[in-house]
């Protein structure tokens, strides 16, 4: 699609329904709308991290089928968290071929939260695997993640879904990710339940305070599906095909009219 702005895509935090970024990558490169720039924290980050490697959204789909939660799963006595996150690390780092971000052929920032300053620290170079075990750390299940002798947590904590950071990046025309979903009457069963329905509740006390200024939202109907829910894959994907396919013609027509402002204005 010569011509057209620089696009950037922000990939939000969510847990297992981050799975319908897959399905949102899928639809775009089916279109042929190409993505200049990609920005995610936590699950976005790594479905970001992944796609930027190089793989297709069908090879992710795959991969995604394939998920085993004994694959990052590595339980440790609780001091910081539940989850060390090295198997994560590894897994990851062994996906990416050991790549740095700034090796992908497309622009990639992932974003984390620095535990001691609380503020956002966004990784646009260095090790994949470092930023991204960094960017999924979910305070109190995951063991917060050090990377030069600074303490990260996850990126939902503060920058749910990083519009702003594409915007940063260079892209002229920004397409946000929000597969969050706050319960009003979860069933709290477990300690996973409970921190993450309290993740839920910070992050949507987050985004009523600011709004995440996105030329285009896609928020998949991902309400039915906890963020644990890694059994549930395929529907998930699905969910994000269609919100991605319903706002179709809302992108195709802001991204003509981008064009043609833009021809108009070589003329004048």
């Amino acid at each position: 699609m010569s011509g057209y702005p620089k696009i950037g895509l922000a990939l939000g935090s969510g847990g297992s329904r981050g799975f319908a970024h897959i399905g949102v990558l899928k639809v775009l490169e089916e279109e042929g709308i190409p993505v200049d720039f990609i920005a995610g924290s936590s699950m976005g980050a790594l479905v970001g991290s992944l796609y930027g490697a190089g793989y297709s959204p069908s090879i992710l789909e795959k991969m995604a089928f394939q998920f085993r939660r004994k694959y990052f799963m590595d339980f440790t006595v609780p001091k910081m968290g539940l989850i060390k996150g090295e198997k994560a690390r590894t897994f990851t780092k062994m996906l990416v071929r050991g790549k740095n971000i700034e090796d992908l052929p497309r622009k990639m920032a992932i974003v984390a939260t620095n535990l001691r300053n609380g503020k956002r620290t966004v990784f646009r170079e260095g090790d994949i695997a470092e930023a991204v075990r960094a960017s999924i750390a979910i305070p109190g299940i995951f063991v917060p993640h050090q990377i030069d002798g600074e303490l990260y947590v996850d990126g939902g904590v503060i920058d749910r879904v990083p519009v702003s950071v594409v915007r940063d990046m260079g892209a002229a025309y920004t397409i946000g990710v929000d597969v969050s979903y706050f319960d009003t009457d979860p069933e709290i069963l477990s300690i996973y339940d409970v921190i993450m329905q309290s993740m839920d509740i910070m992050e949507r006390e987050l985004v009523s305070d600011r709004h995440i200024a996105a030329d285009c939202m896609i928020q998949p109907l991902v309400s039915h599906f906890k963020s644990t829910s890694f059994q549930h894959v395929h529907e998930i994907i699905r969910q994000g095909e269609q919100a991605m396919r319903d706002q179709l013609p809302l992108v195709k027509n802001q991204l003509e009219t981008w064009k043609e402002k833009q021809d108009g204005n070589e003329q004048a």
